[in-house]
């Protein structure tokens, strides 16, 4: 219960927010500025400035996440280590397929995220950017910048912490089979972040990097084998009836049979220089240093917090206004406790987003789609086999979002202020839904999902629209798109990662819009 005196000041702010907002009072458009008009505009700016603050204290908002990462950690960041992760993250040794890694798909053009609406990993044509090619998967991947924060992993949620807290594995960490929660165990003292776990992950991906030689006819139901006779071969399935392990086995011979990549794990891991094998925990390790090190959570916002009024613009701070209160965006994209400032609630909701699905077919798509025509994704239902959890996907982190190449897990659009704007009336929008004007790649224009399935059951905080005007609407855009973003995630930073050469010797993949690296 508030008191008496906090209901006052709060009916206040409301009041003042409201007299803003309709810009009352407010002469921006004189073109000199009387005294009177300018001390005006200072008071209103001052009330604004007052009331995001109160905001942002009513929901324990610190702008400090990013420092936490050590003290959370227990330790300081390993920058050799991290050097190992980075050269492997562009190697594209790591998949069996021999041309996608992590950096094909978690591009540094985009903020570590993907340069598509729809991921394509193996069979490409070694391009990163808006010309890359080849057959599609069935989401679009995530960004990887500031993942070190995330309790819940992916589209579909797949890989979490138990405890709710990535940086805590007393309760261990929950996958699907094989590995389940019997092999990333409660307190190991290697895997102690969920990103450790996580990272045994991508190179047994099959569409990702992988890929199919030798596994014609054999993968199952949501899989076929396009075997185009390139990269090694994949290995057959162990006693699990999977084929993670002895692909990651068939990995760590590549590292182990390789000079240089034995030399660089020598620096970093005591063991291996004393002769001992790599093996898959130091892969992973090197890996998530990496990603450590893709911690980009120092954006406007987080400096207003800390008490600069000026990091931020005037209608960036209406918009965070909005962002906190009419137009409802924190009640999923939130902030508060678990959700370490990410503005996720790292939950599954479904959203109502139109399912776009690429036909399945050689150079078309790699994945067969769920559902009787086969153009659908039943998101969180693939883990549970609940129906009750079909279309349900887990709420998008918000940081950096303007670096993104499309929003949400299938890239229905590819322009922010549209993903914003569809959010206002979703079952409208996704009824209106036409993917030509959303901007997406020809061959994502030819075939869309049932729409009335998903929207009955859409989550009903998106069910009554919100009504914006377009002044609040602009703000609102501004907000998410340069309040959020820190601008060491944009490619003129990022760039620089790329190596010249990888350890392997294979050949380096094409980031467009970066320069040639020397």
């Amino acid at each position: 219960m508030f008191s008496q005196r906090k209901l006052v000041f709060r009916l206040a702010i409301v009041l003042i927010a409201v007299a803003i907002f309709r810009g009352e009072g407010v002469a921006e458009d004189d073109p000199i500025g009387s005294h009177a008009a300018v001390s005006s505009r200072e008071n209103h700016d001052q009330i604004l400035d007052q009331q995001l603050r109160h905001i942002l204290q009513e929901v324990g908002y610190t702008g400090r996440v990013e420092f936490t990462l050590e003290r959370r950690l227990g330790r300081p960041l390993d920058p050799n280590l991290a050097n190992l992760g980075r050269l492997l993250w562009f190697d594209v040794s790591g998949g069996l397929h021999n041309d996608n890694t992590c950096g094909g798909c978690h591009s540094p053009t985009n903020g570590m995220g993907d340069t598509q609406p729809i991921a394509i990993g193996i069979q490409n044509n070694n391009h990163v950017g808006e010309n890359r090619s080849g057959p599609r998967n069935q989401r679009r991947t995530p960004a990887a910048a500031n993942s070190a924060f995330y309790p819940k992993l992916m589209w579909n949620g797949r890989f979490s912490a138990t405890s709710g807290d990535p940086f805590d594995n007393s309760r261990g960490f929950s996958f699907p089979p094989p590995e389940g929660t019997t092999t990333f165990l409660p307190n190991d003292p290697i895997i102690t972040h969920l990103l450790i776990a996580q990272a045994h992950m991508p190179p047994t991906e099959l569409v990702e990097v992988a890929g199919f030689t030798g596994t014609a006819g054999t993968i199952g139901p949501r899989f076929d084998a396009f075997d185009d006779g390139k990269g090694g071969v994949v290995p057959p399935p162990d006693a699990s009836g999977f084929r993670n392990e002895p692909i990651r086995r068939a990995v760590l011979d590549r590292l182990n049979n390789n000079p240089k990549f034995r030399t660089l794990f020598g620096q970093v891991f005591p063991f291996v220089a004393a002769g001992g094998a790599i093996d898959f925990t130091h892969f992973a390790r090197a890996i998530t240093e990496f990603e450590f090190m893709l911690t980009f959570a120092d954006a406007p916002l987080d400096r207003f917090a800390r008490g600069d009024r000026h990091a931020m613009t005037r209608r960036e701070k209406k918009g965070a206004v909005l962002f906190f209160g009419k137009a409802g965006c924190v009640a999923c994209h939130s902030v508060s406790g678990k959700s370490n400032e990410m503005f996720s609630d790292f939950q599954m909701h479904v959203a109502g987003v139109p399912q776009v699905a690429p036909f399945f077919g050689v150079a078309k798509g790699n994945v067969i789609f769920d559902g009787p025509n086969e153009d659908e994704d039943f998101g969180l239902e693939q883990i549970t086999g609940n129906p009750e959890d079909r279309y349900e996907f887990r709420t998008s982190p918000l940081r950096n979002a303007l670096l993104q190449a499309a929003f949400f897990h299938d890239g229905a659009f590819t322009r922010l202020d549209d993903a914003i704007r569809y959010h206002l009336n979703a079952p409208a929008s996704a009824r209106s839904y036409d993917p030509i004007a959303a901007g997406l790649p020809d061959d994502l224009t030819y075939r869309l999902g049932p729409v009335e399935p998903v929207l009955a059951k859409i989550d009903p905080r998106l069910k009554r629209p919100v009504i914006l005007s377009e002044d609040e609407f602009g703000s609102l855009v501004d907000f998410v798109g340069h309040g959020l973003l820190d601008v060491r995630a944009k490619k003129q930073s990022l760039c620089r990662l790329v190596p010249a050469s990888v350890p392997s010797g294979l050949h380096t993949m094409q980031f467009e819009g970066c320069p040639p690296q020397k």
